[in-house]
Order: C-alpha cells, then structure tokens, then sequence
C-alpha cells in the first residue's frame, strides 16, 4: 500500500508541478500586458484514511493590494477632472490672448482708446474717424467672437458629457458581463477566475477616469460600483446613466434654468453629486469656468456700452446732422407709461445744412411738458406739435413706431436735430444730464431711474446691442441672503402693455422661494421663467421672459403710496447675458462715419442762439476720457465687484485666465505623477516580477524532476518486487 502511495505522491507532485510551472509561464508571457496581475497557487496536502495522498493544486490568488488599487481609482477620477478642465481653459487662453500678447481682448480695448484719443485731437480729420471707427469694429467683433466661441465650447463640453455617459454605459456594461462569467466560474470551480479578475479591475480603472467611483465585493465575487456620493451604478444589473445634449448654447442657456439637461440614473438628476472624473471636469467648464468667461465679457460689453452710449447721446454731428433720430428703447406701451424730468429741462433745435438755429425750444419751459410728468405719447404729441407749427416744418412727425421705439423726423434732409439736456429750460444754461424718472408698467409710480433723456430713449447711440430687457438679474447674493424684507410686498409683470402677474413676497422668504413662486404661478409661467445662476461665490435671480419680447418688473406701491426699494436693494435690473455676442457700432455710424458726434451746439451769447461747429471736440474729449476713468462693475464670475479702468478690467480677466490655466497645468502634472506614482507601487506590489518568476522557475522544474525521479524509483523497486514474485 505504501509504495502505491509513492506513486500516487509522485505523480500528484508532478501535475502540481505541471499546473505551477504552466501558472509561472502565463505570468512570464504577461510581464508587459497592463492591468495583469501575479498569479499564485497553494499547494494543498491531500490525506486519504489518515494518510498523506501526497498534494493538490489550490486556487489560482491574484496579488492585489485593495488599498492601493482604491487610490489608484480615486487619484484617476481626479486626472480626468483636471486634464478636461485644463483641456478647454487652454482653448480659452488661445481665443482670449495673454497678457503679454499683442493680440487680446486687453490690447483691443486700449486701441480703442487710442483711438478716440486721436480723433478728440483732430475731429475734423476723416481717417481719424474711419480708424476710431475701425477699433470700435474690432473690439465689438472680437467680444462678438470670444462669445460665440465660449457658447460653442459649452456645447462641445456638453455634447462630450452626452458620449462620455455612453462611454460610462458600455463600461457597465463591460462590468456586468465580467461580474456574471465571475460568479459563474466561481461556482463551477473553472480555471480563469482570476484573469476574469484582472480584466474587471482594468474596466474598473477605465470607468474611474469618467466618473468618481467606489466599489465593494461580495462573497459571491460579485462586484457593486457606486458613485463616491452614493449613486449606485452596477449592483445585479447596470444603472444606465441618461443625458440629452442640446444643440446650440447660448448665453442664456444654462443647467440651473432647466435650458440644459441634467445628468440622470433611474430618474434620478445625479449632475450635483458627481464629483470626479472627466464629467465633473466637463460640468464644471460647461456652467461655471465658461459662464464666468462670459459674464466677465457681458460686464465689460455692458459698462462700455452704458458709459460710450450715454456720453455720445449728448452730441450732435456736424456737417452731418441726422434728420431723424430712431431710439432703441422698447416701450411696451406708450399711451399708459409715463416718464417725468427732473433737474433740468430737454432742448430740442433745428438747424439748417450751414449749422444755424431755425428753431430752438426747450420740452418743460416751452413745449408745456408737466414737471409732474406724462405719458411718453403725451410727450411726442407736444414734440411733434412744435416740430410741425412752431418750426415751420409741416412734413415733420414724433412718434413711437410699431417696434415700440421713439422715432423724431423733421421731414426734410436739409434740416438736422438736436437734442441736448441743460441745466434750466433758459436758453444758453449749462449742458448737464437730467434725470428721467419712468413708470415702466403705466401704474402712476415712477419705478425706475435714468440719467439723460436722449440716452434714456437710445436717440443718438455710438453702439448698438441686443439688449431688450427681457432678462432681469440681481445682484450676486448668498443662497440664504437676508432681504431686508420687513413686511408683505407684491412684484408685478407687465409684458406687451398689460399686466401678466404678480407675487407676493413674504420677510421669511429665500431666493429659492421667489423663484419657486415665479414658477409655481399659473399667470406667469407660461411665460416667465425664474432661476438662481451661479456666479462667482453666490447666485444670482435670473428672471427670464421666454418669448424675448420687453418685459418690466416693478414692486407695487404699499399702503402709504411708496415702495419699499426691494428692487434697487437686491439690484434687480435688466441684464446684460450675452450682451457681449451681440455689441457693434450703430449701422448709421458705419456706413456715415460723418453721424459721430464729435462736440455739441454752442450758444452764442451775442445772437442768443445755439450753432454748431465742426471744431467743437467737447464731447470727443468726453469720449476719450471715458477709458482714462475708473468704472464700476459688478462681480461677475470669479472676479469680484471693483473699480477701475476699462483696460485694466479686460487685463484682469485675461489674467485669470492665464493663471487658472497655469494652476490647472500645476494640478494636472502633479496629479499625473502622483497617479504614475501609484500605477507603479501598484505594479510592484502586484505586477509581474520576471527575476521572481525565473527562480520560482527553477524551484518547480526541480521539484517536478524529483518526483519524477521518486515516481521512478518507484517503479523500479515494483518492478523487482513483481520478479521476484514469478
């Protein structure tokens, strides 16, 4: 029986041997292949009856260190975060320019100003007018063109979310079938368990790079994944992630307003509770690196825009004195709303081809326009009731036309109009801007404030944009803001003339509960659509009139007849999104360079009446001026409210961007090598070590000629033993 055993230990030995010299080359063979890991089998003795059987293979161990493969996964989620991210603010820098370069949105701006100086110098000179009118293109369509790139990169950051979900959705898929032929092999004790293993892990490294995961086996070998937060991925069968991309971007398209589509499982919006990844990276460009961009962009448009518009408004051009002036102004409508002057009075003179007075009137002193105020139809009529009998100019009209926008004719081209802003309605008083106070919904209060009449109504702008006032924004504000509300106040829409709704107001009430109220409301939200925007720190009230179309907010007067400037406190105004991709220079003004004013009427105190003069530089000057003077703007983005001058803004944001790209390019080195870092540990830890292999090698093929030489001898002692039996 012993001797039988010899046999049986010899050759159970053998096929160990076998199985671990074979297991040895398989490891060998894969020394290069990435994601394979060391195998390793016991050898298990085998006792029959009490007595040793010689031995048996055990099961195949990978060599893995959990722990390390964890911070692999968690060091991968933040690479894929970091290289998208530094991915598009390098786009972004290549658009935008640096700050040394000669060829930013920086350097645009202080040509610009250049410019402007040079033609205050010598406003006669033609080419001084064709250059000034030349930077002003070029600023308006270089702003033109970093916002459409922006908008186009958060759609291609979008559209990359769309297949990067796909690719997330292929990778579970992956997993599933893994975790499945896993179990199985498991169960029927096949051989491959392990490099089943091994191909899951490397699936599991893919994924961590898309989106931040966490993992646990059960005793079945089943994997479950799940989200760093909690979201659960693969558990029994995938949790596919769902995401529709939209097809253009827009300024005013944003995830927080609904316009884009959240990131979904089981209909569920996971998009706030993903947190690594290459999807984090990409949300992350989409609604707050690219939105702060271009809302940094809209506020320099904006402040440019306002300061150059209201300063040119105060001008006349000369030789080329416009006949008809058309505003930009939407009244919504102009019978009910009112608009009243204030600290001074608006003067309105004709002059003829040669710069000379025909006729002069002011609009409070001499038209008979109430200091109490009056409707903007009520104001024309008297406008054109002196246009037609007291200038001596029949043909003549002042009007709101259908487009909502006050439009002053004389009637005849060899007669121009001005009109100017003064000090009193006596003739000669000094230039300054009056105040215009104007009831935007026709209610009998006076909601809103303006600083010169003809840049109130948009008469004689030096830019045109698309700004229509259909969005209102507030002032960048913390989620649980106090809003100083001590008591019940009511806000009112009025869109298209009429009132559209309203909604009360409460001293408990958040920003969320207004827009929830906005929302909720059957009068409004067919229409009117409220958001909180992220910006910079805070959020910002976003309050959109979906159709586009002029849109007034105002706060109904409480039981004393005053309001409780809820408005003006939260700085809720229209807004200037996407203010940036629609700025030029007035059409006007581009094809008759002639129509820039250059100064204003002059009152000869001899003739006691006003000309005009194509030296005059006095508004020239106040032109240049303006890129000289510090400015305020609002926070915008990642940079905070400040003042300063218009150059020194643009370098600002240029800046940040340089130094946001140089900090992701930090980040991304440092994580890569610390990723590297682990990716090597990790191999030494559970990689393929050849010089290992080799000796263990030599150990199992000597191990395997022992038992070759025990099993013959074996043979040879039962050879003699059945001779001597015959």
């Amino acid at each position: 029986m012993s001797m039988l055993g010899g046999f049986t230990t010899a050759i159970g030995g053998m096929k160990v041997a076998q199985s671990q010299l074979d297991l040895i080359s398989r490891n060998i063979a894969n020394v290069d292949t990435e994601g394979y890991t060391r195998k390793t089998a016991q050898q298990n003795s085998v006792v029959l009856a009490g007595y040793s059987s010689g031995v048996s293979m055990g099961e195949v161990q990978r060599t893995v260190n959990e722990g390390l493969l964890k911070s692999y996964l968690s060091s991968n989620s933040i690479v894929g975060n970091v290289s998208v991210t530094n991915t598009y603010l390098s786009e972004l820098q290549t658009n935008l320019g640096t700050p040394e370069g000669q060829n930013s949105i920086a350097s645009n701006v202080t040509d610009l100003q250049t410019a402007f100086n040079d033609f205050a110098m010598d406003v006669t000179s033609a080419s001084g007018r064709y250059t000034l009118l030349s930077n002003a293109e070029t600023l308006s369509d270089r702003l033109n063109m970093l916002s459409t790139n922006i908008q186009k990169l958060r759609g291609d950051a979008d559209l990359q979310i769309s297949a990067d979900v796909d690719t997330i959705n292929g990778l579970l898929d992956t997993l599933d079938d893994l975790n499945d032929q896993i179990v199985k092999y498991k169960v029927l004790r096949y051989d491959g368990v392990a490099d089943l293993e091994d191909k899951r892990d490397q699936a599991l490294r893919e994924l961590s790079g898309y989106i931040d995961i966490t993992y646990f086996q059960r005793e079945s070998g089943e994997m479950v994944i799940q989200t760093t937060q909690g979201v659960m991925l693969l558990d029994k069968d995938p949790h596919y992630l769902s995401h529709n991309a939209i097809t253009e971007a827009s300024p005013t398209s944003g995830y927080a307003d609904g316009a884009i589509s959240g990131i979904y499982v089981d209909g569920e919006d996971i998009t706030s509770k993903i947190s690594g990844g290459e999807l984090k990276g990409l949300i992350t460009v989409r609604d707050e690196t690219l939105t702060s961009l271009q809302s940094q962009l809209d506020e320099l448009a904006g402040v440019i825009v306002d300061e150059v518009n209201q300063v040119h408004n105060r001008g006349t051009a000369f030789p080329n004195t416009p006949s008809e002036l058309t505003g930009s102004r939407d009244f919504i409508d102009s019978a009910t709303q009112r608009i009243k002057i204030e600290n001074g009075d608006v003067r309105f003179t004709v002059f003829d081809s040669e710069g000379k007075q025909v006729a002069t009137a002011s609009l409070i002193g001499d038209m008979g326009f109430s200091a109490d105020g009056e409707t903007v139809d009520s104001m024309l009529a008297k406008v054109n009731d002196w246009l037609q009998n007291e200038a001596g100019l029949p043909q003549a009209s002042a009007s709101v036309d259908k487009d909502g926008h006050i439009v002053i004719d004389t009637g005849d081209s060899n007669y121009g109009i001005s009109i100017m802003d003064e000090a009193s309605s006596s003739a000669g008083s000094a230039q300054q801007d009056v105040t215009v106070r104007f009831d935007a919904n026709g209610d009998g209060t006076f909601d809103r404030t303006f600083e010169g009449f003809s840049n109130f109504a948009g008469l004689n702008n030096f830019f045109s944009s698309g700004k229509n006032e259909a969005i209102y924004d507030s002032k960048v504000l913390s989620k649980d803001a106090n809003l100083g509300v001590r008591e019940k106040i009511t806000l009112q829409f009025s869109i298209d003339g009429g009132t559209t709704g309203s909604i009360n107001i409460y001293p408990s009430d958040s920003l969320q509960d207004i827009v929830n109220k906005i929302n909720n409301n059957s009068d409004l939200n067919s229409e009117i659509r409220a958001s909180l925007v992220p910006n910079g720190n805070g959020y910002m009230l976003r309050i959109n009139n979906m159709s586009g179309s002029q849109m007034e907010i105002t706060e109904a007067p409480g039981a004393g007849g005053t309001t409780s400037g809820f408005i003006d406190r939260i700085g809720l105004s229209p807004s200037d999104v996407g203010l940036s991709g629609s700025i030029s220079v007035r059409d006007e003004l581009q094809s008759s360079p002639g129509l820039i004013a250059a100064g204003s009427p002059e009152f000869n105190e001899s003739s006691g009446q006003y000309q005009l003069n194509s030296s005059a530089n006095d508004i020239a000057n106040s032109l240049a001026k303006i890129f000289s003077e510090n400015h305020q703007f609002g926070q915008a983005g990642s940079i905070a409210g400040t003042t300063t001058t218009l150059s020194n803004y643009a370098s600002t944001f240029v800046g940040a961007i340089a130094s946001e790209v140089s900090d992701s390019e930090s980040a991304l080195s440092y994580q890569q090598e610390l990723n590297n870092s682990i990716a090597t540990k990790e191999a030494e830890t559970s990689g393929v070590d050849i010089d290992e292999e080799l000796a263990q090698l030599i150990i199992f093929q000597k191990s395997y000629a022992a038992c070759a030489q025990s099993f013959t001898a074996a043979k040879e002692m039962l050879d003699i033993l059945l001779g001597m039996m015959q």
